[in-house]
């Protein structure tokens, strides 16, 4: 599943895995959200509700351009540097373009929609 969003005026795309939680989070879309800065890191958002996690690993080494769930917080999190091993974290997918725009600092509010092939 492909994914869109645009970030300051930047098209931003990325490719889903074909996980539980991937696919409840397809689920909510189209979804507006408010992505801020998070330990110079990552830009996160939480989500209108909590995603199923259900046969997940117990955590993810998680790197620049992946898409990702905090089962402990609710939250979506897209990492503009690597990071350490996280347990909880769970990825969805990965950004396909615009992981240089993810490094500006400021909240945004952006739409993910689905995209088609």
């Amino acid at each position: 599943m492909k994914i869109r969003f645009v970030l300051n005026g930047t098209l931003v795309t990325g490719r889903l895995d074909d996980n539980a939680t991937s696919r409840d989070f397809v689920a909510m879309l189209p979804l507006p959200l408010r992505l801020v800065d998070f330990a110079a890191t990552e830009k996160i958002a939480y989500l209108p509700r909590r995603l199923n996690t259900d046969g997940t690993p117990s955590g993810i080494v998680p790197y620049a351009g992946d898409v990702t769930y905090y089962e402990p917080w609710g939250n979506i999190a897209v990492f503009h540097k690597d990071f350490r091993h996280s347990p909880g974290l769970v990825k969805l997918g990965r950004l396909d373009c615009g992981l240089e725009e993810l490094r500006t600092t400021g909240a945004s509010d952006i739409l993910i929609e689905r995209a088609d092939d």
